[in-house]
C-alpha cells in the first residue's frame, strides 16, 4: 500500500489527538503524516484504531442528497441525477443509473479488502489491552459482514474473498475467482455476524467508544440478512441458479432461523419502543431526533459543530430555501390508512374532500402536505406567510378572480427551481427547529431500531405458521403507532405485515429490498408516480379540490430488475464472474 493510500485511515485519529495531546512530547516526536507506511500502521495501536474508524466512515448512510426512497414508491427525486434510469426500467450492465452509489461494488470489496488486511495483521500488533484487541476484532467481522450483506442484498451471490491479494504475484488467483452460491454467501454473513457477537461488548462506557457496534448490532444484521435470505424472491421456483437463490432446502426452516435470530435480541431486554409522550404522532418523530433512545441499536452519529448533516436542506421546501430533494409521491401517500385502521381511497367522496384528516398518526410525522403547519418562514417568505403553513396548491386569490401559487410549488415567487412535482414534501427525520438553509443538523442515521426487529420477527413468525406469536409482535408496533390493533389471519394478517413494514420503515432504505424479495415490485414499481394537484382558495368557505395526476413515467422489467447487473467493466476483468442470466 502506497503512503497517500494509508494517510486517510490514520488522518482522523491524529485530529483527535492534536487536541488532546498539544503537549505531549510523544506526540510531537511522531512521524510527519506524510511518511507512514503500511507496516508503520500495525506497529501501533492508534493507527490500527483509526484504521478501524475508516470501516465505519466507509458505511453508507442515508442522508446523502439521493435517497434510496426515490428508487422504489416512496418518493422521487425532482434533481433525476439518473434515478430515472432506475424507476424506468432501463439498467444495465455498463450503467445502472443512481442506484450504482448505494450497490457500490468497488467501495464494498475496497472496504472489504481493508477487513481482510486488518485480520491478517491484529494478532502482531503490540497491544497491551488484550480486551481492546477482541474488541476491535469483533467490529472487523460486524463490518465484514456488513459489506457484504449489502452487495448479497443488490446482486445476490457475489464472491467471498477473505484474504488480500498482491498486485504482483496473485495475477492468476485474482483472475480464477469466481461468484460464490447465495446460500454459501449467506452462511458466511451469517458466521461474520456470530463472530462479532462474541467479541463485541453490550454497551460501551466511555464517551470515546459512543457510536460503536455492539453485540446487539451484529445481532440485528443477522437478524436482517436471514430474514432476506427467507423470502420468497429467493426460496420459489422461478430462481434461475444457486448464484441468485436456492435451490434447495426449506424456506419454512429458513423463516424459523430468522424468526430465532430477532427474539435473542428481543430476549436481551435491552430496547424497547420509544413512547416518551402520550401523543402517537410525537412518539414517532422523536425516534429520530432524541438521542440514545431505548428503541436505537445501532446509529450513525452526527454533530453539528464537526460534520453534521443536511437533510434538512436537501428535501426541506423550496419556499424555505431549502432543496426539495426527495418529494414523497402520492403512491404511497394513498397507501396511509385511517386513523380507525380502514383503508383511504380517492373514491370515497368524503375522504377525498379532507384527504389528510384522520390519517394514521405516523402519517403526519412523514409527510408535509398542503396545509400542514410547519415551522416559521424566512425572512422573505415571512411577509407572506407569517404563520409557516405549507402551500403547494394554486388558489383563487382573494378578489375570487385572480390565481395565486403557493410558495412551495415550482412557481413560487421565493425559489421556483426546487420545487416539489408531488405535491408534498418529506417530514420525517427533520429538525423544525433547525434554519436548514444556513445550518446543518445532527440528527443520527438509524441503521437498526427495535421496531425493525419486532417486525423482523413478526415477519419471520406469520410466514412459517406461529401467526400468533407475530400477531402480537406486530401488534406492539401497531399499538405505539396509535392505530387500532390487528385481529386478521391468513393472507389479511401478511397483508397487514407489509403494511406496517412499509409505513413504520418508511424512507429507511427497507422498502427497495422489502418490495423485491416480496415479489410485489413487478407490480408496486411498475406503475407511474403520481402526484396531487391541489386547486384551493384564499376565500375562507371555498372548497379545495384535488386531482391525482402522473408526474413521472416508470417501469419494473420483472426479468431484470429484481437484482442488479453485475457491473460489465468487473467482467470485461475477469471473465469467470457468472453474469445474471438475464443479462447474458
Amino acid at each position: 500500500m502506497k503512503k497517500t493510500t494509508i494517510i486517510k485511515y490514520i488522518a482522523g485519529a491524529f485530529i483527535v489527538g492534536a487536541a488532546v495531546s498539544s503537549c505531549n512530547k510523544d506526540f510531537l516526536e511522531k512521524k510527519p503524516l506524510t511518511e507512514y507506511e503500511e507496516s508503520d500502521v500495525w506497529k501501533d495501536v492508534g493507527l490500527v484504531q483509526a484504521f478501524v474508524n475508516d470501516l465505519y466512515v466507509q458505511m453508507r448512510p442515508g442522508y446523502n442528497e439521493v435517497m434510496l426512497s426515490s428508487m422504489t414508491d416512496e418518493s422521487r427525486f425532482i434533481h433525476d441525477y439518473n434515478t430515472s434510469r432506475v424507476v424506468q426500467g432501463n439498467a444495465s450492465a455498463d450503467d445502472v443509473g443512481a442506484i450504482n452509489d448505494f450497490a457500490r461494488w468497488d467501495p464494498h470489496y475496497k472496504a472489504i479488502r481493508n477487513c481482510n488486511m486488518f485480520l491478517e495483521k491484529i494478532a502482531s500488533v503490540p497491544i497491551t489491552d488484550e480486551s481492546r484487541r477482541t474488541r476491535m476484532t469483533g467490529e472487523v467481522h460486524f463490518m465484514r459482514a456488513w459489506y457484504y450483506q449489502m452487495l448479497v442484498r443488490y446482486y445476490g451471490g457475489v464472491p467471498l474473498i477473505t484474504r488480500t491479494f498482491n498486485i504482483k504475484g496473485d495475477e492468476q488467483a485474482i483472475l480464477n475467482i469466481k461468484r460464490a452460491s447465495f446460500d454459501d454467501c449467506i452462511k458466511f454473513i451469517v458466521a461474520e455476524c456470530d463472530s462479532a457477537i462474541k467479541q463485541l461488548p453490550s454497551a460501551y462506557d466511555a464517551v470515546a467508544n459512543k457510536g460503536r457496534v455492539t453485540a446487539a448490532a451484529a445481532m440485528a444484521l443477522k437478524s436482517r440478512i436471514l430474514l432476506f435470505a427467507a423470502s420468497d424472491l429467493f426460496n420459489d421456483s422461478k430462481v434461475p441458479n444457486e448464484l441468485m437463490g436456492y435451490k434447495s432446502g426449506s424456506q419454512t426452516d429458513r423463516y424459523k432461523l430468522a424468526m430465532a435470530a430477532a427474539d435473542d435480541i428481543i430476549k436481551l431486554n435491552t430496547f424497547r419502543l420509544y413512547k416518551p409522550t402520550d401523543n402517537a404522532t410525537d412518539n414517532y418523530s422523536r425516534v429520530f431526533l432524541d438521542k440514545d433512545n431505548p428503541e436505537l441499536i445501532f446509529v450513525k452519529l452526527y454533530d453539528k459543530a464537526l460534520l453534521g448533516t443536511s437533510h434538512d436542506l436537501y428535501n426541506g421546501p423550496n419556499g424555505y430555501h431549502n432543496w426539495g430533494g426527495n418529494v414523497p409521491i402520492e403512491n404511497f401517500v394513498t397507501g396511509y390508512q385511517m386513523k380507525d385502521g380502514t383503508p383511504f381511497s380517492w373514491g370515497n367522496a368524503v375522504q377525498a374532500q379532507a384527504p389528510y384528516a384522520d390519517r394514521d398518526p405516523r402519517f403526519y410525522a412523514t409527510i408535509l402536505y398542503d396545509g400542514a403547519k410547519w415551522k416559521p418562514r424566512p425572512s422573505d417568505a415571512a411577509k407572506i406567510d407569517p404563520v409557516g403553513v405549507i402551500q403547494t396548491g394554486k388558489y383563487e386569490a382573494t378578489n375570487g378572480k385572480d390565481s395565486v401559487w403557493g410558495l412551495d410549488t415550482r412557481n413560487s415567487t421565493i425559489e421556483n427551481w426546487n420545487g416539489t412535482f408531488s405535491g408534498y414534501y418529506l417530514r420525517k427525520f427533520m429538525d423544525k427547529n433547525l434554519d436548514a438553509q444556513f445550518f446543518r443538523g445532527d440528527q443520527s442515521w438509524v441503521f437498526f431500531r427495535y421496531a425493525e426487529i419486532l417486525l423482523n420477527y413478526a415477519e419471520a413468525a406469520i410466514w412459517s405458521g406461529d401467526e400468533d406469536k407475530g400477531r402480537a409482535a406486530l401488534n406492539l408496533v401497531r399499538e405505539r403507532a396509535g392505530m387500532p390493533l390487528i385481529t386478521a389471519s391468513g393472507a389479511a394478517l401478511k397483508a397487514a405485515l407489509k403494511y406496517e413494514r412499509r409505513y413504520e420503515l418508511a424512507f429507511e432504505e427497507h422498502r427497495f429490498f422489502d418490495a423485491r424479495r416480496w415479489r410485489d415490485a413487478e407490480t408496486a414499481f411498475n406503475e407511474n408516480a403520481k402526484g396531487i394537484e391541489v386547486l384551493g382558495s384564499q376565500i375562507a368557505g371555498h372548497p379545495f379540490k384535488y386531482n391525482v395526476i402522473s408526474i413521472q413515467d416508470r417501469k419494473f422489467v420483472k426479468a431484470k430488475n429484481y437484482l442488479l447487473p453485475i457491473p460489465a467493466n468487473e467482467i470485461r476483468k475477469n471473465s469467470n464472474l457468472q453474469q445474471q442470466v438475464d443479462y447474458q
